[in-house]
């Protein structure tokens, strides 16, 4: 069972005391992405945000990933995101497809829509429910090649490679890894390094 506290930190930012096994109030810092249907972008940048963070010695980091949509519910990741995810050098997780809910933007201390789109449900859902949606930050916004964008642009947008070919997997992994970076050094200033 996990409990969790929230706690003030770092010029008003969230940060969860989770109980998770060996990591006993530790202060973790929460970090979600969101796509679709939760097969493909948001758990390959789930994937690359972990190995990026461990790299870092961000250790204190958890990463998980949810869809605007229940379609995909409880499937596991498409066979062409964990190929291209393997072929790149990423251990790729079992991992059941999910939906956000208003609660777990709430639990968040970084949420990162993969599309301008995601980002307009994701605000509404959380203004529904009376949760801050400041930590609502589209994922390419740390990538520091992307067009320059104020705000949710869809200049943004990570393009959905599920109704492409494999081609369409790479480019959407190239694009996940360009903004890595900006999102552990997001992290480091949330955590006050």
């Amino acid at each position: 069972m996990t409990t969790t506290l929230r706690l003030p930190r770092a010029e008003g930012k969230v940060f969860s005391d989770v109980g998770l096994p060996g990591q006993t109030g530790a202060m973790t810092t929460r970090i979600m992405t969101v796509c679709t249907g939760n097969i493909c972008r948001s758990p390959m940048a789930e994937v690359v945000l972990r190995s990026r963070l461990a790299d870092a010695g961000l250790d204190d980091v958890v990463v998980d990933s949810t869809g605007v949509s229940g379609e995909e519910h409880g499937n596991p990741v498409d066979p062409r995101a964990r190929r291209v995810l393997r072929e790149h050098g990423y251990e790729v997780p079992d991992h059941a497809a999910r939906q956000v809910s208003a609660e777990q933007l709430g639990d968040r201390d970084l949420v990162l829509p993969m599309t301008a789109q995601h980002a307009r449900v994701l605000r509404r859902l959380a203004a529904s429910a009376g949760v801050d949606d400041s930590h609502v930050v589209m994922y390419r916004a740390f990538d520091p090649s992307a067009p320059a964008s104020d705000g949710d642009s869809a200049d943004l947008d990570i393009a959905d490679p599920w109704y492409g070919d494999q081609d369409g997997f790479v480019e959407c992994l190239a694009q996940i890894e360009a903004a890595a970076d900006g999102v552990v050094e997001r992290v480091r200033a949330l955590n006050g390094a």
